[in-house]
């Protein structure tokens, strides 16, 4: 997930007080010392990682826990309002007749966030998209954003000929004047020099776009506060696209500096395909941050096509224990269309089935692998076979193996995966405290659905 390293460092510096239920002195000190390294690790600035961890001192010495909550869970109970309180609330923006004019510098995916945001509207608000391509000082900008936006019902709006930045936007607003929304793709520069300033003021004025995003590339730590309060007086930033935030160690400081400047984060890249955005909301961005998971954000991951009744019949399946290799082979496709399996992990608590959701990168990409194989050693199977895997046997194992051109073990290991699947599932049924949590989780799934949030209860 995003900013894992970070994560990987709260969860070292709390782990320190681990099942203590009494405030020790030294530990409390080296908890703190161990926080701040991580914080300023991840680049949040000096003042902003001790504005954090004072606030995390005083309210463990002041505050109590409640009954039956250890000294860990109260320190990161803690930690998270701090943090959502650090980055802000979040601002949703309704498609309905507006205009979004995208800015930022060169190379920091404005063109690419563009595609993501038109496909993220298209489908999560269901309205009419078009995007306006105005960079005319980057070849290939129109045919970049043409080829994103490729396999989308999104229109596309360009003159590659044409090398007027005004005249483009100015005939595209006409073309698309049906359009429920409207997004517009300036040039950037390595830095903000008067040629992008004229421009971005003569477009700005015929657009008259009731929201400005600025794009940052996550790379630039604690720079993005300088750059995100410029463009803010330049052009009156509403919001903050923050992208890359899943492969570099300073997302931390992009974070943290856009927050200071009063232009929210509005969203997140996370990945370089068209569908890897999200919604930037810092109390689920914290939480799964944090451990604490977040099921509304993987439900929004669900894709348009995704069977909703034959997912419910699997789980129940699952579940009950009396799955099939058919079930699982239904189920590991539904995966591969709501993402990868890091990305289905980062959404759940930490602590769900065995400890999963805080498995390493490696850990994460050997088990995507398995998957994979998986899918085609059953691509080799005969439907009875699936239906009823303990019936596999040597010859067929055999069969199976030179059909889909893996090790007999590799056959082997996957019926074993399924037995140990089926059992799991079979006993968390009649687990309390699963149930409890699953049970808590959709219940803050549901909250959220009416725009209650469960932590202000």
């Amino acid at each position: 997930m995003a900013l894992e390293s970070l994560s990987r460092g709260i969860f070292s510096a709390l782990g320190l007080l681990k099942n203590k239920r009494k405030l020790d002195e030294d530990e409390l000190k080296e908890m703190l010392r161990s926080l701040r390294r991580a914080l300023q690790e991840a680049d949040f600035n000096v003042r902003q990682t001790k504005e954090i961890t004072d606030k995390l001192e005083m309210r463990m010495r002041e505050d109590e826990p409640r009954p039956g909550v250890n000294l860990q869970t109260h320190a990161m109970n803690i930690l998270y309002t701090e943090l959502v309180r650090l980055l802000g609330p979040s601002r949703e923006v309704r498609p309905h007749q507006s205009t979004i004019l995208m800015v930022g510098l060169y190379g920091n995916g404005k063109t690419t966030s563009t595609a993501k945001l038109a496909e993220w509207y298209r489908k999560k608000h269901g309205v009419r998209v078009a995007v306006i391509e105005a960079d005319v000082h980057r070849p290939g900008a129109y045919n970049q954003l043409s080829q994103l936006l490729e396999d989308s019902t999104v229109e596309v709006y360009g003159e590659p000929d044409n090398k007027s930045a005004v005249d483009i936007v100015k005939n595209g607003l006409k073309a698309h004047a049906a359009a429920d929304l409207v997004i517009i793709d300036t040039a950037g520069r390595h830095k903000l020099d008067q040629d992008l300033v004229v421009e971005l003021e003569q477009i700005s004025e015929i657009a008259n776009a009731n929201e400005r995003f600025l794009v940052i590339d996550a790379q630039v730590g604690q720079s993005a506060g300088p750059v995100a309060a410029n463009f803010h007086d330049l052009a009156g930033v509403t919001g903050i696209v923050i992208t890359k935030l899943d492969g570099t160690a300073r997302g931390g400081g992009a974070l943290s500096a856009v927050a200071t400047t009063g232009a929210p984060v509005m969203y997140i890249g996370t990945g370089e395909k068209v569908g890897d955005i999200e919604k930037f909301e810092s109390d689920r961005f914290i939480s799964r941050l944090l451990g604490m998971g977040d099921i509304r954000g993987l439900i929004d991951l669900a894709p348009e096509d995704m069977d909703e009744e034959e997912a419910m019949r699997i789980t129940q399946r699952m579940m009950s224990g009396r799955f099939t290799l058919n079930d699982m082979y239904s189920q590991m496709e539904m995966m591969s269309k709501v993402g990868t399996i890091d990305k289905l992990l980062s959404f759940l608590p930490s602590g769900m089935f065995g400890g999963m959701g805080a498995m390493g990168k490696n850990q994460k990409e050997a088990m995507q692998g398995n998957l994979d194989r998986y899918q085609v050693i059953m691509d080799s199977m005969t439907t009875n076979e699936k239906d009823e895997p303990a019936k596999i046997k040597a010859d067929r194992i055999r069969r199976i193996a030179r059909g889909s051109g893996v090790k007999e073990k590799d056959v082997r290991e996957l019926i074993g995966q399924w037995n140990r699947s089926r059992k799991m599932m079979k006993g968390m049924s009649g687990n309390r405290k699963m149930n409890k949590q699953m049970k808590q989780m959709m219940r803050d799934s549901e909250m959220e659905d009416l725009g209650i949030g469960s932590r202000d209860m």
